[in-house]
């Protein structure tokens, strides 16, 4: 009896859901934020805003916005699997100018917060009721 090996599908695969794609390289927790991500066209894939079904391919460039920044990305590997992060990171590699002005405007900040600085203690119920009223609620 011969016994021949099958080759998996899935290996051959040539694109990834591109939801998925940002989920396994780290850029959203769940995979439901990355879709609603690409909903409100804050993903960018080859200057085209993308939906969340959008084919990844390697070679492609992404412009990402999340909580983190705005990422500039070109897909290196391709994975529908979630993984450690320092394996997540070998998926895409950013742009110089994107990680030169995400550090930068997070310089700014931590350099504007030290200016204003934080409070000295929280709101007392009184000082809530007024920042309530301020603010029209």
């Amino acid at each position: 009896m011969e016994m021949r090996a099958t080759a998996n599908p899935r290996d051959e695969r040539q694109t990834v859901r591109i939801d998925k794609w940002l989920w396994a390289a780290r850029f959203f927790k769940t995979r439901a934020l990355a879709s609603k991500a690409c909903d409100l066209n804050r993903i960018l894939s080859n200057e085209i805003t993308a939906k969340p079904a959008r084919d990844v391919r390697v070679g492609d460039m992404l412009r990402i916005r999340n909580e983190a920044g705005e990422f500039h990305v070109e897909v290196l590997v391709l994975s529908e699997m979630r993984g450690p992060a320092a394996v997540a990171q070998k998926l895409y590699r950013e742009t110089e100018l994107s990680r030169e002005t995400r550090l930068r405007l997070a310089a700014e900040q931590k350099a504007l917060q030290a200016i204003e600085g934080l409070p000295a203690a929280k709101p007392s119920k009184r000082d809530r009721r007024q920042i309530n009223r301020f603010r029209g609620r």
